[in-house]
C-alpha cells in the first residue's frame, strides 16, 4: 500500500480506523475510542490477526516500513495474575 500523502487521511475499509499522512512519516491512527496513535500500535492491537490474503490486502497498514517497530505499550497488556485461594473457606 502506498504511504499516505501528508494532510490527508485513509480510512481502512476493514477496521474503520483513519490514518492522517504527516510529512516525514510517523503517521497518525485516529480510534473510534481514545486519542490518536501510532501506526505500530494499530498494527499491535488490530493489523496482525488478519488471516486471509483478501483482508491483508485490503488493510492501509501491512507495510513494516510505514508501521516500524512495535514499541513497548503498543499492545494490550496481561492483566496481573489474582491469587485468589486464600480467600476461599
Amino acid at each position: 500500500m502506498a504511504a499516505i500523502p501528508p494532510g490527508t487521511r485513509q480510512r481502512c475499509s476493514l477496521c474503520q480506523v483513519e490514518i492522517q499522512g504527516l510529512v516525514g512519516g510517523g503517521d497518525l491512527v485516529y480510534f473510534s475510542q481514545g486519542a490518536p496513535a501510532t501506526r505500530s500500535k494499530l498494527w499491535a492491537r488490530v493489523c496482525q490477526y488478519l488471516r486471509t490474503d483478501e483482508q491483508k490486502a485490503q488493510c492501509l497498514n501491512q507495510d513494516p516500513q510505514q508501521r516500524g517497530e512495535t514499541q513497548p505499550g503498543d499492545g494490550y497488556t496481561e492483566p496481573p495474575v489474582l491469587d485468589l485461594g486464600s480467600a476461599l473457606p
